[in-house]
């Protein structure tokens, strides 16, 4: 249900930014590609996401239901089969809509500190909760951002002449 949830948001998200970029255009044209560019790759992508997850999401759901898996809450009791099933707790299910909530918020918050922190800190910051929501530890969203941050940034910046905000590392990054 997750899946479809954020499925549908990719679909219709993808669909806003390509109707908001349709107006985008350079005053003077400096670059082969143009402004427009940018955003309609990006409604692609999300567009293109948004497809997955629906097909995905509707696959599982027709798939005939395996027998959910149990774990053990205690030790069975050595008596009859009645006291051990009712040891048997059913698996909690994966709160996925937690960790898509979590997701959301942190994509909105990386929009608003996007401009006045930099593309690096803006990333970082959004990939530890992101690297939470999905298990992951403190110390590898922090590591994973970081790598995501400047990675990025040299490939938009040095190799396509995209430009970034440095924000407040313009000092290191060569500020602009």
């Amino acid at each position: 249900m997750a899946d479809r949830i954020l499925g549908t948001v990719c679909l219709l998200l993808g669909a806003a930014m390509a109707w908001a970029s349709r107006s985008y255009a350079a005053e003077i044209s400096y670059e082969p590609v143009g402004p427009r560019a940018f955003p309609l790759l990006l409604a692609a992508i999300f567009a293109l996401i948004g497809a997955w997850l629906l097909v995905t999401g509707r696959r599982r759901v027709a798939k005939p239901a395996a027998a959910p898996k149990a774990t053990l809450a205690e030790p069975l009791p050595a008596s009859g089969a009645a006291e051990a099933a009712t040891a048997i707790v059913p698996a909690a299910p994966a709160n996925n809509l937690v960790a898509v909530a979590m997701c959301a918020v942190a994509v909105l918050v990386y929009g608003a500190l996007f401009q006045p922190l930099g593309f690096v800190l803006a990333t970082t910051l959004m990939a530890v909760p992101v690297c939470k929501a999905f298990g992951g530890t403190l110390k590898g969203g922090l590591l994973g951002g970081l790598g995501l941050g400047f990675g990025l940034f040299f490939l938009f910046d040095k190799v396509l002449d995209v430009i970034l905000p440095t924000g407040v590392l313009s000092f290191l990054l060569g500020g602009r």
